[in-house]
């Protein structure tokens, strides 16, 4: 997958069917914008992602900066779905004040040379978010691109959206969100040395350091799938500080796999949480904690789950 990032000084050779949005979560509503696109392969389009860096949220202060899917989780997930080219635009005070027939017009039509376009019936873009679905059709026409406006997929009868998915996430309900996201939720990173207790205890753990700007379920144990090289792995999965045995403020996410026993220190992992098991404690003593593992450990084994 070819990306474009940190520019707005950019022309693409290829003719491409093209999704436009935030993309945050990629959830089941923008797996739907996907699949229009990558349909268009078909017919001898690039499949192209337009997304902005940083979100207008995090530019404007209207977030708090935690994403469902930080930008590294976000080009993996693309590339794994197909995308072609993912261009990052930046979003800066001066790109975001460009008028959206400006926009529509100079970077859509001429710069990404597109030709069929995708998008939410949400989607707002340009000076004071005058862009719109309407704007994108009336102007697809005058330049001479197909417009696609897609409407909110629902679940349960209520619009699927990143803040939906948030809801869900911050409140540890890990298989509503993975309903509304079409796949659990996942926390990537590369593996990191711990304090190696767990292997003391019987015990061996992966772990992990997220991205700061990645937002976190309750801290907590989950059950748990991890991705890694040789493919996916059931776990159970710790999200938290450690209390019983660090002092350190160092938030981060551990895993026990099943079965497991290859050192994969820097190896980059997907930890995908599907389920909520209880929160973080700290325990009187070491013997408490690992009687508490293996009662964990034997509630999440394979053979019970599946």
């Amino acid at each position: 997958m070819e990306i474009i990032a940190g520019t707005s000084d950019f022309y693409l050779e290829k003719e491409t069917a093209a999704a436009i949005g935030k993309f945050d979560g990629v959830h089941i509503g923008h797996r739907r914008l996907l699949d229009e696109i990558l349909a268009r392969r078909e017919d001898g389009l690039a499949a192209c992602v337009f997304t902005f860096d940083p979100s207008p949220g995090e530019l404007f202060g209207g977030t708090d900066g935690k994403e469902l899917t930080t930008r590294e989780e976000k080009r993996l997930l693309f590339e794994r779905m197909g995308v072609d080219i993912l261009v990052e635009f930046p979003l800066t005070m001066e790109t975001a004040a460009m008028e959206p027939e400006r926009f529509v017009s100079q970077i859509l039509a001429e710069r990404m040379q597109i030709r069929y376009l995708a998008a939410g019936a949400d989607i707002s873009f340009g000076s004071r978010g005058r862009g719109d679905a309407a704007l994108l059709q009336r102007m697809g026409k005058e330049l001479g691109f197909s417009v696609r406006i897609i409407d909110k997929v629902c679940v349960d009868g209520r619009p699927v959206s990143s803040t939906r998915v948030r809801e869900q996430v911050e409140a540890g309900k890990m298989e509503s969100a993975a309903e509304l996201l079409g796949t659990p939720y996942m926390i990537s990173g590369r593996v990191v040395q711990g304090s190696r207790l767990g292997r003391t205890l019987g015990f061996p753990t992966i772990n992990l350091l997220p991205d700061k700007k990645k937002l976190l379920p309750p801290r907590g144990v989950y059950f748990s799938q991890v991705r890694c090289r040789d493919g996916m792995h059931r776990g159970i999965s710790n999200i938290g500080y450690k209390p019983t045995v660090s002092s350190r403020q160092i938030l981060g996410v551990e895993s026990y796999l099943y079965d497991f026993h290859r050192e994969i220190y820097g190896e980059s992992v997907e930890v995908y949480l599907t389920e909520f098991r209880r929160p973080e404690r700290q325990f009187e003593t070491l013997e408490a904690l690992k009687a508490q593992l293996q009662e964990d450990i034997a509630a999440g084994e394979p053979q019970k789950r599946l």
